[in-house]
């Protein structure tokens, strides 16, 4: 299944990673049908921001709760690879949970990828999942 983004919110996020080039910005990915509809910037808050992400707890729950309440779904997260690729590490790899969640990774660069938590793939988690980067209105051609 692809999944929709828009140009402007991949923009976002790209902008938020070549902002912070020497430390991994993240945040979550919320929406429905197989569609981003919005980002939710978070604080990371790894010990290690440098070469890991952990997405503030309290953002998390909020918007688990407010999913809960008729908002957007938490389809999953997005976050940087300052020096990396593209693509999970294994680093990811050990935080992921074979749940299903989207996993969107983009570079200072302006690289980015996306991938699912699957529990089979690259490091034996992840397979990846076609993007599909939208216009955001009829005159964005």
């Amino acid at each position: 299944m692809t999944i929709r983004i828009s140009r402007v919110l991949l923009a976002q996020m790209m902008e938020a990673a070549a902002a912070s080039p020497d430390r991994e910005v993240c945040g979550l990915l919320l929406g429905a049908g197989g569609r981003v509809e919005a980002l939710l910037p978070a604080a990371n808050v790894a010990a290690d921001p440098v070469r890991r992400f952990e997405i503030d707890p309290l953002v998390l729950l909020r918007a688990h709760k407010a999913a809960r309440r008729g908002g957007q779904a938490v389809l999953g997260h997005y976050h940087s690879h300052p020096a990396g690729k593209a693509e999970p590490s294994p680093c990811d790899a050990g935080q992921a949970h074979g749940d299903g969640a989207l996993w969107l990774i983009c570079t200072p660069g302006g690289d980015h990828g996306l991938w699912r938590a699957a529990g089979e793939g690259l490091h034996g988690q992840f397979v990846p999942v076609p993007l599909s980067v939208e216009p955001d209105g009829p005159d964005d051609h």
